[in-house]
């Protein structure tokens, strides 16, 4: 069911490593040639275009592009209760984590009457993208719209796919969701549509927006990668993906599961074991076999787990995993080790880190208090997850008075001349002219 790569013995670089990890095709060049028309059909349309584009692409017809208000006051009502307060619990707990994300201002006195202050700005205004097809995630919802609220952004507007069993409108679940965090500005539009509505806006309709978050399909990707410089976007994601660094102190039956459950997103997501215990490997391997066939994506976790961007690698020690684990740079890590919080320490490639056999990627997707919008495809020994710090910008203000200038105008001036611009020079030497 998953393939065995074998590195005891090897001391490999890390691109090596990590070229032994492939992750899935995913072809967004490919997929940018067939989302141009549709950016296009947004840049130049209206309303009735985007109605059109969810006929052909989603199979639906709405009769509004914007979720009218009472809609979402009804789902919010229809909401089960049981369910109501599972998402109250988490949006707290996300809320508490995010709140401590806040930046300060900071005024550095760089010479007496020379001060360069940065202040920590939110966008004027962000689209959310909520994915909606073979699953539905009312915790994107509160993982996009939790940061961007508290950053205080003023203006944030929801995107996400008309649904066949709701008249065209987004998935109830998703309203709801949205209402309980305030939010009322919702569209229901999907894939690359919904990100050129808000990168480009629409007359009437959808005010035009600085920043995209939020993941999706390879057409996402595809439309993010367009549209990057139109409008600021978090990341391409790709498909979701785990790895574990176990020794033999893991048990085999929460491996497993936890391999099964990221398989469970799609079938190119990809499921890493590294492990040190050539026991646990063949005990993991059984649980697969035992425990696929009985999960209700049987299929889609098959052929996820089967193909080339899963697999159980052994090595030689925990510390050789590590390094493994810090080539690979999984969006989401776990470490199920005897010394697992040592261990975690010296992990610097991951989008979180899931320390110990009772912290679980399940729990992180919904009611840690991280954020699970998390850097795919190798990404994360570059970017982050998903943050407040997302939607602020850092701004320098910056203020000298006359002595303080005339103090480090020599300097300018030399090194403006060597750069062959007087003219900069000269704009510092006229402020002393008589």
């Amino acid at each position: 069911m998953i393939r065995q790569v074998d590195l005891r013995g090897k001391v490999l670089s890390k691109s090596e490593y990590a070229a032994l990890l492939p992750r899935a095709a995913m072809d967004v060049a490919s997929a940018l040639k067939l989302v141009e028309p549709i950016l296009a059909r947004v840049k130049s349309g209206d309303e009735s275009e985007l109605i059109k584009l969810a006929t052909e692409f989603d199979g639906v017809t709405p009769k509004k592009i914007r979720v009218p208000k009472d809609v979402i006051e009804k789902a919010l009502a229809a909401l089960d209760p049981a369910l109501r307060q599972a998402l109250e619990i988490s949006i707290e707990r996300v809320r508490k984590v995010h709140q401590d994300q806040i930046r300060q201002d900071k005024s550095t006195q760089v010479v007496a009457g020379g001060v360069v202050t940065e202040k920590w700005i939110p966008v004027d205004r962000v689209g959310l993208y909520v994915p909606g097809g073979s699953a539905i995630y009312p915790s994107s919802v509160m993982m996009n719209v939790v940061p961007a609220q508290i950053a205080k952004v003023a203006s944030i507007a929801v995107a996400s796919p008309p649904q066949k069993n709701n008249d065209g409108l987004p998935d109830p679940l998703i309203l709801a969701t949205c209402a309980l965090l305030g939010i009322d500005e919702i569209y229901a539009v999907g894939g690359a549509q919904a990100i050129a509505l808000f990168a480009y806006g629409m007359k009437e309709l959808c005010e035009k927006c600085d920043l995209v978050t939020g993941p999706g399909n390879i057409y996402v990707a595809a439309a993010k990668r367009a549209l990057r410089g139109v409008v600021g976007i978090d990341s391409e994601a790709g498909p979701t993906e785990i790895a574990i660094v176990a020794d033999e102190s893991a048990d085999a039956a929460l491996v497993a599961t936890d391999l099964i459950s990221q398989a469970e997103h799609d079938k190119l997501a990809a499921s890493i074991l590294i492990t040190s215990s050539p026991e646990l490997a063949k005990q993991v391997a059984a649980e697969l076999a035992i425990r696929v066939p009985k999960t209700k994506h049987a299929e889609r976790i098959q052929v996820a787990l089967s193909s080339i961007q899963s697999a159980i690698v052994l090595v030689d020690s925990v510390s050789q995993g590590l390094d493994v684990a810090n080539a690979y740079a999984a969006e989401h890590l776990e470490i199920q080790t005897k010394n697992a919080q040592a261990d975690a320490k010296l992990i610097r490639n991951a989008g979180a880190v899931f320390i110990g056999p009772n912290s679980p990627v399940s729990l992180g997707d919904y009611s840690a208090g991280s954020n699970h919008v998390l850097p795919t495809g190798g990404c994360a020994c570059h970017s982050s997850g998903l943050s407040v710090q997302t939607f602020l910008r850092g701004l320098h203000f910056i203020e000298y008075d006359k002595k303080a200038l005339s103090d480090i105008a020599d300097t300018v001036i030399t090194l403006a001349n060597a750069e062959n611009l007087p003219a900069h020079g000269e704009a510092i030497r006229a402020r002393f002219e008589k």
